[in-house]
């Protein structure tokens, strides 16, 4: 099994930047791909970003160009650095592992991320 733990989230005005951290331990040879969700409330859960095990990338598009997703794969740690946020990326965001991008199995508690306008 993998466990997941995040950090990083807060408290942020409008146009601020965070860094989230997500590191992964236990059956790490099982991951390929790394993630990040979030949820609002009410609302689904969404895709934001992704990277293989190899570096590639993938961003939503409301996203792209705001939000880096990066790895340091020596310490198994996934990050998502997040920049001029809106009001609007208020969620809880998760982090996610997985044997390839976009098939995730392993999954964050969860840390809470309010934008204040």
């Amino acid at each position: 099994q993998v466990q997941l733990v995040e950090s990083g989230g807060g408290l942020v005005q409008a146009g601020g930047s965070l860094r989230l951290s997500c590191a992964a331990s236990g059956s790490i040879f099982t991951i390929n791909a790394m993630g990040w969700y979030r949820q609002a409330p009410g609302k689904e859960r969404e895709f934001l970003a992704g990277i293989s095990s190899g570096g590639s990338t993938n961003y939503r598009d409301s996203v792209k160009g705001r939000f880096t997703i990066f790895r340091d794969n020596a310490k198994n740690t996934v990050y998502l650095q997040m920049n001029s946020l809106k009001p609007e990326d208020t969620a809880v965001y998760y982090c996610a592992a997985g044997p390839v991008m976009m098939y995730f199995n392993s999954w964050g508690q969860g840390t809470q991320v309010t934008v204040s306008s």
